[in-house]
């Protein structure tokens, strides 16, 4: 079998596992206990606490530990509406994850749509022009959501420069980087932003694991209320083995970036073959993309139908963003940089990861050209 599809889910890292087996063997493990198990995984917990932050060049302080990146993506969405009491104005880019998204739609605050280019980035100008003479009073802070790298296409956003422009404008910047750790350089700092939400299982970690970093001093409140774990923003006894794991996934994966950031050659090899031999529209392809991604379309061969073709040559691939339903439906990011009906129902995502080979990327090509010759390739030949 050939796994393409790390931006789903990237299989447990033997790191991970490990740290995960070490805590699980320790016995009973509930961190706010004040015995010496409880003291253990306590300080299991903040060495795992301090490796995510250290992979972002934050302070371990500022690190709220959750239970995936769209627990972070709510606490970080749900709790600043709280801390402004409602008084703001979410700006959410038109290629967010639907953990963004719909958190935004619920949370009783106002929602602007951040638009993008045709080749997947945040229109800046039209960013700048948006909050250009906000209206603080009627329509409160501005809080822009943008993602760091797209799930999707893997298209890299210009979060720095946008965040500089909603700073300047009195705003705050929300940003899911759930895609990008791991893959590329993260820095809370350079980024600029004011949350920043992380997830274990897309870098090899596991899931049910994830993080919440906050500037010190942005406006947050707790969502849920309980025992009061993390300094009070999120209550419920953490998962110790679960973010040993993110731990150990999110240290291994910052010491292979130069790893990671080679699949890009073997990624551009395979969509300059299957545009050569096939004619597929590669999306995103102009911007800088996540190395391991490739988003490709043939219009009139629906998604849906190369997804189960794939499963059938042993190839595990997506058509969009596989975190919802589990259907195959069409891509609404793809719409929002303006591609036709046709290319956004026939756009599939191939994603490569921590334990991807290059034959991976040969056996995909392959694959899928297999398939597409029995279909739309033989009625255009």
């Amino acid at each position: 079998m050939i796994y393409a599809d790390h931006n789903a889910t990237s299989p447990l890292r033997p790191e991970a596992r490990q740290a995960m087996l070490d805590v699980w063997d320790m016995g009973a493990t509930n961190p706010s206990s004040v015995h010496t198990s409880g003291r253990a995984a306590r300080g299991v917990l903040e060495r795992a606490r301090t490796a995510i932050g250290g992979a972002i060049g934050s302070r371990a302080e500022d690190i709220v530990l959750t239970g995936g990146g769209t627990e972070a993506d709510n606490l970080a969405i749900h709790g600043v509406v709280a801390a402004l009491d409602g008084n703001c104005t979410f700006l959410v880019s038109a290629i967010e994850h639907e953990a963004v998204t719909k958190a935004a739609a619920h949370s009783g605050a106002r929602v602007q749509t951040a638009y993008v280019t045709p080749d997947g980035l945040l229109d800046l100008e039209q960013l700048s022009d948006q909050v250009a003479d906000w209206d603080h009073e009627k329509l409160g802070t501005p809080v822009l959501c943008l993602m760091l790298a797209n799930n999707e296409t893997g298209v890299i956003q210009p979060v720095a420069v946008a965040a500089r422009i909603v700073r300047e404008a009195g705003g705050l910047t929300i940003c899911d980087a759930v895609q990008g750790l791991g893959k590329i350089s993260v820095n809370v700092g350079l980024l600029g932003v004011d949350y920043l939400s992380l997830s274990a299982h897309k870098i090899g970690g596991p899931q049910g694991a994830g993080a919440l970093w906050h500037r010190a001093g942005a406006p947050l409140k707790a969502v849920t209320h309980g025992g009061g774990q993390e300094r009070g923003l999120r209550s419920g006894t953490e998962n110790v083995a679960a973010q040993a794991g993110f731990g150990a996934a999110v240290g291994a994966a910052v010491k292979e970036l130069p790893k990671y950031a080679m699949l890009a050659g073997y990624r551009n090899d395979m969509e300059a073959r299957l545009e050569r031999e096939a004619g597929v529209t590669v999306m995103g392809k102009a911007a800088e993309r996540l190395a391991g991604t490739s988003n490709f379309a043939k219009a009139g061969f629906a998604a849906e139908t190369q997804v189960m073709a794939m499963d059938l040559a042993g190839v595990c691939i997506s058509a969009g963003s596989a975190c919802s339903s589990g259907k195959v439906k069409r891509s609404l990011v793809l719409l929002a940089m303006g591609a036709s009906d046709a290319l956004a129902e026939s756009a599939i995502r191939t994603s490569f990861g921590w334990n991807s080979t290059p034959e991976d990327f040969t056996g995909v090509a392959d694959a899928w050209l297999d398939a597409a010759r029995r279909t739309v390739l033989k009625e255009t030949a």
